[in-house]
């Protein structure tokens, strides 16, 4: 027999050998590195494979999204903005960034109301005093929300420096799930924890009632910025600040606001707000969160600046913080923008892995597989006692684990401790179809005929595809992304991936290496 015709008389184990070549491909190949490798939280490793938390130490946080949401609501030909105004001022924080309305069709929409502790008679009290009918109101915020907050996390992430970060909903999509390796748990939740609203506030006095007092006016919004730096450190110049500047559409409004207020005074302004805020000459304050971060008053010559008209032309300028954590917020905030929802923490679960324990987890990780592939040989040798029969199971079942490894390292499928798990359960379950297919090969002594081998193994191919669609119907709702399982989606996912390499390739390739070494005809 020619090499052609052997090689298409086991086309099967062909393709079984092309598989393991590839997978080794996926595995060692300098072409297929992950693309962040060269970022500063990349894992050093001998292959190409992307480890989870589990393996290689991060920082986990699973929290639902704060909010409740009326849909169906009749805006009366007002715009969203005037719906947000109007909703906001019957709430006691009267803040109307903690409302979002959307057009769903030309008169109505939802509303959204997204601050903390926000509860569903909160919003029907609101839109009831505001004038505005609705349908329902339900817990949850809308899909647009929710990915604009998952879009604003990952910048948020990807702007402090957090490489290797990644943030999706799990479940019916009402939680977020966020993994950042290499970093401190505390670092993520400080990151993660705030809405991120950042304002630049004009403090200065106003007549009222024929008193004085101190208001503050806000001048900038997020939106307004064009451009924002890096935090610095200052050196000898205004210690820690954020370089930015503003829209060229804005700057002339922000120029003549600092001018009235008086930020913008002749000379300059020196704040004190700090020390007495009811003593001191007008301000700039950084407010975040509704927290004033920082005071500070303005150069004579910026201030000069502004009152010929000359800032507008160069609308830039540095927000001077008293700290270099302070200035790292603030920009991060600016360049990644303000949250639409919040996260409810104290109803999620956060956890952090040290990269010393995830280091354990992978040595030991290997240990238990390496464990797991001697006892099954073991196993099937001492049941055999023929090596022509035992070492070919041995050998395609180790297969299926290289083939699932090569699957994971070409789709960068994080590997974590579940993962692992299912590919113990894919070695057992595959030897068990393998014993199943030698039992039923050989269950009435020696076979030397192809014709009778054919007629045996296609009997006991068909109980391992019956098995193999039970585990797959099984493992089916535990792989579903619409359900809320974690850990157990990885496990779910690799135990049928490994089910389906078994039957279409390593079970049939271990037929054709059993047909030719036990007949000879």
């Amino acid at each position: 027999m020619s090499t052609w015709e052997t090689a298409k008389d086991n086309w099967r184990v062909v393709l079984l050998v092309f598989m393991l070549v590839l997978s080794s491909l996926f595995l060692f190949a300098p072409a297929f590195e992950p693309s962040g490798s060269e970022g500063p939280a990349a894992q050093e490793t001998a292959t190409n494979l992307q480890y989870g938390l589990e393996l290689s130490g991060g920082s986990r946080i699973r929290a639902p999204l704060v909010g409740v949401t009326a849909e169906e609501v009749q805006f009366g030909g007002d715009d969203t903005a005037e719906v947000e105004r109007e909703v906001a001022a019957e709430l006691e924080t009267g803040d109307s960034s903690d409302v979002i309305a959307r057009f769903s069709t030309n008169t109505s929409g939802t509303v959204e109301l997204v601050s903390e502790n926000a509860t569903q008679s909160d919003l029907r009290d609101a839109l009831d005093a505001a004038g505005y009918e609705y349908e329902t109101v339900r817990d949850g915020v809308t899909d647009e929300t929710r990915q604009q907050t998952i879009e604003v996390l990952e910048s948020k992430i990807n702007a402090a420096g957090l490489s290797g970060g990644t943030v999706r909903t799990i479940g019916d999509g009402d939680f977020v799930l966020i993994e950042v390796p290499n970093d401190d748990l505390s670092e993520v939740r400080d990151l993660v924890n705030s809405r991120g609203t950042v304002q630049i506030a004009a403090y200065h006095q106003v007549q009222r009632n024929n008193t004085t007092e101190y208001v503050n006016t806000t001048v900038i919004r997020q939106e307004d910025f064009q451009t924002v730096g890096t935090a610095q450190q200052g050196g000898q110049g205004p210690g820690p600040h954020v370089p930015v500047s503003v829209r060229q559409s804005e700057a002339e409004r922000v120029q003549d606001q600092f001018v009235e207020t008086g930020v913008a005074g002749q000379g300059g302004t020196e704040c004190t707000y700090s020390d007495d805020p009811q003593s001191t000459e007008p301000c700039i304050l950084i407010i975040r969160d509704g927290s004033v971060v920082s005071s500070f008053g303005m150069d004579p010559s910026l201030a000069q600046s502004m009152r010929n008209g000359e800032w507008a032309q160069d609308p830039q300028f540095i927000l001077v913080t008293g700290s270099f954590e302070r200035a790292q917020q603030v920009s991060v905030d600016l360049r990644a923008g303000a949250l639409p929802a919040g996260l409810a923490l104290d109803e999620g679960t956060a956890t952090a892995i040290s990269a010393a324990q995830g280091e354990d987890f992978k040595r030991d990780s290997l240990i238990i597989g390496l464990l797991a592939v001697f006892t099954v040989a073991g196993v099937v040798f001492f049941r055999y006692g023929d090596p022509k029969v035992a070492a070919p199971m041995v050998v395609t079942a180790f297969s299926e684990v290289v083939v699932l490894l090569g699957f994971a390292a070409f789709i960068q499928y994080p590997l974590d401790l579940s993962v692992i798990a299912g590919f113990i359960a894919v070695i057992g379950t595959g030897v068990d179809d393998l014993v199943i297919i030698a039992d039923e090969v050989m269950a009435e002594g020696d076979v030397n005929s192809r014709r009778v081998f054919r007629s045996r193994f296609r009997k006991a191919f068909w109980v391992v595809g019956a098995a193999a669609a039970t585990t797959i119907v099984a493992m089916a709702p535990l792989a579903s992304p619409w359900l809320s399982l974690g850990d157990l989606q990885g496990f779910a996912i690799f135990t049928i991936l490994g089910v389906l390499v078994g039957v279409l390739i390593t079970r049939p390739a271990y037929g054709d290496i059993l047909r030719a070494l036990l007949t000879d005809r």
